[in-house]
């Protein structure tokens, strides 16, 4: 069989956080030839790119986020502590959007992903292949965190893998709600933070709006909102803000001796976190596009 060919783009600010193309102005990417042969692995890595990449920058996100807790909560607060936790969240995000920016928009949650199809022309066939992506690379990650923790685990825990008490351990990997929380409270914090998640990637990737030398420095401005999010809003829910983040390690506890109360627990609080942030992230593209957009969308007339 002969090679086949395909365009790559690179694009050297970054600019297509979100989207399928840019809207105007001049472009700058750099279009690469490249020759696949259909029969090997070249082939597959260029057909998944996409999906390839939001599973590797899920993982890195998730990976350094919970890693960050896991050091809080294992050396019972010796060697981290709230601030470590929303630093490890935020820079892990900005770090895991310089992963995979450029090759998939770095969606890396499904709130943004389902949110970019409903505002911003993002296909909707591939909405569940990015979630599925997104998840199984926070499932990954919540393994290489158990593997990489694991003598810590036992010695904090002494081998009991439990979801609540004082020796509770499945808090590293997905989140559970402070006791006093009750449902709509739970929900509203979750879809509250998740807001100000998709307003801060809404105008950082506005590029009717911005200069284009702010993509550069976008996924650090990204993180810096993850962080700050995180430090004003993150004690009542633990800010997952991220179904994929949350239900990919809760389903690894789930399948390494936790049980089912990761799901039970909290009167089965696990539905939040992957409906809220949904709700909060569409609620943030209505506002956005309502009040300071003026590009393509299904509340602009053009």
């Amino acid at each position: 069989m002969a090679d086949e060919s395909g365009a790559i783009n690179r694009n050297t600010s970054n600019t297509n956080y979100g989207t399928i193309e840019n809207e105007g102005g001049p472009s700058t990417h750099q279009i690469h030839e490249v020759h696949i042969d259909p029969r090997g692995w070249s082939f597959i890595k260029y057909k998944f790119r996409e999906p390839f990449a939001e599973f590797l920058g899920t993982f890195t996100l998730v990976t350094f986020g919970i890693g960050s807790i896991a050091q809080t909560v294992l050396s019972k607060g010796e060697n981290g502590n709230w601030i470590t936790i929303s630093l490890g969240f935020g820079l892990g995000l900005a770090l895991a959007l310089a992963v995979s920016g450029s090759i998939s928009g770095g969606h890396l949650n499904p709130a943004v992903t389902i949110t970019l199809a409903v505002y911003r022309n993002f296909p909707w066939l591939k909405v569940p292949i990015y979630i599925l992506a997104q998840t199984a690379g926070a499932f990954v990650a919540a393994f290489v965190v158990y593997l990489n923790y694991h003598a810590a685990l036992a010695n904090f825990d002494g081998g009991n893998r439990i979801v609540t008490g004082a020796n509770a351990t499945a808090g590293i990997f997905a989140t559970y709600p402070a006791p006093f929380m009750g449902t709509l409270g739970s929900f509203f914090s979750e879809a509250l933070g998740t807001f100000f998640l998709l307003l801060v990637i809404l105008a950082v990737t506005d590029s009717h709006r911005n200069h284009p030398n702010i993509t550069i420095v976008a996924p650090i401005i990204i993180g810096l909102g993850l962080f700050t999010i995180a430090i004003s809003f993150g004690y009542e829910t633990g800010f997952a803000l991220n179904g994929a983040r949350d239900f990919g390690p809760r389903l690894f506890t789930f399948l390494v001796g936790y049980g089912v109360e990761v799901f039970t627990a909290s009167k089965f609080y696990f539905w939040i976190p992957l409906v809220a942030p949904v709700v909060g992230g569409l609620s943030a593209g209505f506002v956005y596009d309502s009040l300071i957009y003026w590009g393509k969308s299904p509340l602009n007339n053009n």
